[in-house]
């Protein structure tokens, strides 16, 4: 009887041993499970930040020595709004401070002026205006045509405001973010002088996408963009 209780005992002492391992071994593959599964969404955020469109222009940005700079993501509806709702959602100091880039061509320049490799004498320039002004295109002509010291015909200068497909393949962007940071041409730039002179000196454009906007230090930016500064807006 002795040895009948003492031959149970050593087999059931077996089974239990063996569910003992059969719990570690299933550990382990739990484990193992768990540190070769994918990320979780939002975990690898830092490694994929560079190929976002801001975290590209931002690298840009910092490339150029440009550290006063922010990013703010709006709603769909944000051209709906009135100018005060969209200074609110962003913070920005007025209505003044919200800006656009637009890209002008120059329909009257001569059939081998085709791109922007002369800054002074290009096809196309973008020029940044406030929302709240009269952007004023004659007197940007007159610029550029002071600017080549009258070599080139008045004539031959005539800007208008460019069509969205060739804004969008100068550029790389859609309408309602056009921004002149980091665009496909290396096109000049036109700064209105109004904002040059807006208090505090930080403004508001478009920043790559259409729900995306970038505001950024004036003194910053013209040291960066090096832009053409012309009084070509009335309020």
């Amino acid at each position: 009887m002795e040895a009948a209780l003492a031959k149970l005992e050593t087999v059931q002492t077996r089974i239990l041993r063996r569910i003992s391992d059969l719990e570690l071994e299933n550990i382990s593959h739990s484990v193992s499970l768990s540190s070769t599964a994918p990320t979780p969404a939002g975990a690898g955020a830092d490694a994929d930040y560079s190929t976002t469109t801001e975290g590209r222009l931002s690298a840009i940005l910092r490339a150029n020595a440009v550290r006063d700079f922010s990013f703010k993501r709006v709603r769909s509806d944000y051209y709906d709004w009135t100018f005060e709702a969209r200074r609110d959602i962003l913070g920005a100091a007025s209505i003044h401070h919200l800006c656009k880039s637009i890209v002008m061509v120059n329909t009257q320049a001569p059939a081998d002026v085709t791109d922007c490799s002369n800054r002074n004498y290009s096809k196309y320039y973008v020029v940044v205006v406030q929302y709240t002004a009269r952007f004023n295109a004659e007197i940007v002509k007159n610029f550029l045509y002071t600017l080549n010291d009258g070599k080139i015909a008045k004539k031959k200068f005539n800007m208008r405001l460019a069509p969205e497909e060739i804004s969008r393949k100068l550029t790389g962007y859609e309408h309602n973010g056009v921004t002149c940071i980091g665009m496909k041409t290396d096109m000049p730039v036109i700064l209105d002088e109004a904002i040059v002179k807006l208090n505090p000196d930080f403004f508001w454009l478009g920043g790559g996408e259409i729900d995306l906007k970038l505001g950024i230090r004036t003194s910053e930016f013209v040291n960066y963009v090096k832009p053409f500064i012309v009084n070509c807006s009335s309020s």
